[in-house]
């Protein structure tokens, strides 16, 4: 991922997004009192950002941001120099050098934690995604993203799955219209829920139908929907559902997928899955293990 794909991702919404999930820390956080008693503000520190595992690394490119939400809330002048090394999307060796950070030593220490915990979660993202991602290399299938993030950080989730190399599902519910088994009960089948959704929106945004049989299948490629989704199918119904999916119409596969089973859920029917949705790359990613090593550069106050 390219250092103008950060930019590009957070504008508008997400980029509001993002910084209320910085300022929320930042507020969780409060004041610094054990710094502010051993720090003045003229005191000055190096800070060096380093990888400790193998990783995909995400939320480099953050840093900037949240040294400038930090300055605000502590009430200090932008007084830092920042030379981020790796960009978002790049693997790192343990040992490599992801940032290096000189100024206020308050500034510093404030916003140490907070970089961290964005560093190593959304690293942590990224590395699993791109686990993922490269497991479908060669097959042209696309790993995707799910909604299932933590409240809060669903961008920034959304965008350390970009750069391991996922692509993203819809943010969120405004960006493509989705029947679950819920809306399909209650509207009394898939034909009835389509119309409901292509009578209320004009344009109506792309649909996409959660099948559970086969005969939703059916039901779904006569609706001409724009995705039809093969949740928690057997392999046998994965492999017939597809064969029942035209060309014209996205197919997704979704549910019990794991890195070993996942080529072979991508291979196994001769027509393969546009997507395999896989909701794991977020909720259960590991984080990835980033230190940050500190030097006063100044004299402390006594």
């Amino acid at each position: 991922m390219k250092h103008k794909d950060f930019q590009n991702f957070f504008q508008g919404r997400a980029l509001q997004f993002l910084v209320s999930a910085i300022d929320l820390a930042l507020a969780e956080d409060g004041r610094d009192f054990t710094s502010e008693a051993v720090f003045s503000e003229q005191d000055a520190m190096r800070a060096q950002i380093r990888a400790k595992q193998d990783a995909v690394v995400a939320g480099a490119q953050m840093i900037p941001l949240i040294l400038e939400r930090t300055a605000a809330f502590c009430g200090l002048e932008k007084s830092w120099s920042l030379h981020i090394r790796v960009k978002d999307g790049e693997r790192v060796a343990p040992g490599n050098v992801v940032a290096l950070i000189e100024g206020s030593a308050l500034l510093i220490l404030k916003a140490e934690r907070i970089i961290l915990n964005f560093l190593t979660h959304l690293s942590g993202v990224a590395t699993l995604a791109n686990q993922y991602a490269r497991a479908l290399e060669g097959t042209g299938v696309v790993l995707l993203d799910t909604r299932k993030t933590l409240p809060g950080l669903r961008y920034p989730e959304k965008y350390a799955a970009l750069s391991g190399g996922a692509a993203n599902h819809r943010l969120n519910l405004e960006a493509m219209l989705m029947l679950k088994d819920n809306h399909i009960d209650a509207a009394g089948g898939i034909a009835p829920a389509v119309r409901a959704l292509r009578a209320r929106h004009s344009p109506c945004p792309p649909i996409e139908v959660e099948c559970r049989t086969l005969e939703d299948v059916r039901e779904a490629v006569s609706a001409r929907v724009e995705r039809i989704m093969l949740d928690n199918m057997t392999p046998q119904m994965q492999s017939e559902g597809l064969s029942l999916i035209p060309p014209d119409i996205e197919a997704e596969i979704s549910g019990n997928v794991s890195l070993e089973t996942i080529r072979d859920i991508a291979c196994r029917a001769r027509r393969r899955p546009d997507f395999i949705s896989v909701g794991r790359i977020t909720h259960s990613a590991p984080s990835a293990d980033f230190s940050m090593t500190v030097m006063p550069m100044r004299n402390q106050k006594a």
